[in-house]
């Protein structure tokens, strides 16, 4: 009862979360430091005691101290909306599909499926078969008005205008953001897109915003939605849950007119 009441004061929320951040570039835990060290040592002890195999003889220390664990890691926001934008785009079969600044990693996956030009203010350095790098922002495409017929933009628009990734500062940076791919697709074309979601419209500096399903929805009038989906903790819902207040929603808009 206490946990939640200090969750629900805002005062309390922002000083945890200058601390945590704090935190994270202090961080030394010299317990933890000697124990998976010597659970390293001991499992190399252990594994030399086996019969040597003639194909690998020689044996280099590259310790990886915090893998054994009893569950498999995942951020669960970036495994469900990529998993549900895959299955639209896998089931859209689109000649050729634009992202704006989705994960790299997601966007090399896919493109092995389908032909892809990933836009972002940041090079991309490495290269794939089918996947096309256009460097450029959000705020401005590098497309014609109505020329692209499928988009995906995951987790992108929250983050513009608050200056977390060196772009300029803007309170209207989201709102910006949303106009510019609404611009760029044409009539029929379709978007898929998530951002946070919370019981109101909030800024979280520098990390990102948050909106409501309404303002969403704002945001995309004139557009038909075709599908969304809810992450709120380790689930996925189908319908926005105001009352659990932060997650992510996922959603599927097609432009119905000019």
């Amino acid at each position: 009862m206490i946990r939640k009441n200090l969750a629900k004061n805002k005062l309390v929320r922002n000083i945890y979360f200058l601390l945590k951040t704090t935190g994270d570039f202090f961080k030394f835990r010299p317990l933890l430091f000697i124990q998976q060290f010597k659970w390293f040592f001991d499992q190399l002890k252990n594994f030399q005691k086996l019969d040597t195999n003639p194909q690998f003889q020689i044996v280099e220390y590259y310790p990886c101290l915090f893998d054994n664990l009893s569950y498999t890691p995942l951020d669960p926001t970036y495994f469900f909306q990529d998993s549900w934008a895959a299955k639209h785009i896998f089931d859209l079969k689109p000649s050729h599909h634009y992202d704006i600044g989705s994960s790299a990693k997601t966007i090399g996956i896919l493109s092995q499926f389908v032909p892809i030009t990933m836009v972002d203010i940041r090079p991309l350095e490495l290269e794939l078969p089918n996947l096309f790098f256009k460097k450029g922002s959000i705020l401005a495409l590098p497309f014609e008005d109505n020329s692209i017929a499928t988009l995906s933009s995951l987790c992108v628009v929250e983050h513009i205008g608050l200056g977390r990734y060196g772009d300029p500062l803007d309170p209207y940076g989201s709102e910006k953001a949303v106009e510019e791919i609404k611009r760029v697709l044409n009539v029929g074309g379709i978007v898929l897109f998530s951002v946070p979601v919370d019981n109101e419209n909030k800024i979280y500096f520098n990390a990102h915003r948050a909106f409501t399903r309404k303002y969403v929805l704002k945001l995309f009038s004139g557009f038909k939605l075709l599908d969304e989906k809810y992450h709120y903790g380790l689930k996925m819902y189908d319908s926005y849950h105001e009352e659990k207040g932060f997650g992510t929603g996922l959603f599927m808009f097609q432009k119905v007119n000019l």
